[in-house]
């Protein structure tokens, strides 16, 4: 299966995916989603694969979310919008029976972030860094990216997230039960292949029934992301959307004082 954004492997029962797109901090277009979503469903109907890692190219980031430079091409993929899509792998990674770890080796913000926390586990780098951008930027995410978030660190330390689009160490993040494990840059493919090395040689049977346990507690949010996905279409084609996508380009303060 050839790809153009990602590399996908496989080895030692496991499979792993690498957003391939260093030299833009990994950030993804609708073409990135729509192979990182057949890479995960290849995975998922693969008898010889146990558990998957998602990964990013380079030292510098996991992924910092979607494209929003004026290069990137947001009618690849039949015009499909980029929300759409973003749902759909989200989705994916919650549903897939096999545990999904995240391996974030840099800036993991924005969509990026979002990947990360919808993943089963997190090993990160003790390089690596965590935020939001959203309504810096123009966007939001009210569904995996803030409802479920709030189930992992807190609903006052979501809402921090959000509304303040700070950026937050890989300790901090272990503190908060936001990441797994913290190790050192060069130590990071180790040790995420010694906790893949531990799980796949568990029951697979097992660890789908406990994955969709966990899952079924927070099931309604599901709703909520397809709901955010329609209201975040509408959204991006607005005055208020154009000028935090410009002001965020152009590096300026934004200009908000009609819309409030």
């Amino acid at each position: 299966m050839a790809f153009q954004d990602i590399i996908y492997e496989k080895y030692n029962n496991r499979a792993k995916i690498t957003i391939n797109r260093p030299e833009k901090m990994n950030t993804f277009t609708n073409h990135t989603l729509n192979e990182m979503i057949m890479a995960l469903q290849s995975a998922w109907t693969d008898k010889e694969v146990g558990a998957i890692i998602i990964t990013g190219a380079g030292d510098r980031a996991f992924s910092i979310g979607g494209d929003m430079t004026n290069e990137a091409e947001p009618q690849l993929l039949e015009k499909l919008p980029m929300p759409n899509l973003c749902a759909q792998l989200l989705q994916t990674i919650r549903t897939i029976p096999k545990p999904v770890i995240a391996a974030v080796n840099g800036y993991a913000i924005g969509g990026g972030h979002v990947i990360h926390v919808v993943c089963d586990l997190t090993i990160a780098a003790s390089t690596a860094k965590f935020g939001q951008v959203g309504p810096k930027v123009g966007s939001f995410d009210v569904g995996y990216g803030s409802a479920y978030l709030a189930r992992i660190v807190g609903e006052k330390k979501a809402r921090e997230f959000w509304y303040m689009c700070k950026r937050y160490t890989a300790e901090e993040c272990l503190q908060m039960g936001l990441v797994n494990a913290v190790v050192p840059p060069e130590k990071l493919m180790e040790e995420t292949d010694k906790w893949v090395d531990t799980i796949v040689g568990h029951s697979p049977t097992s660890l789908a029934a406990v994955k969709m346990s966990f899952n079924a507690d927070t099931e309604s949010v599901w709703g909520i992301q397809s709901m955010a996905g329609i209201a975040l279409n509408m959204y991006i084609d607005t005055d208020e959307a154009l000028e935090a996508h410009n002001s965020f380009n152009e590096k300026r303060p934004p200009n908000y004082a009609r819309y409030r």
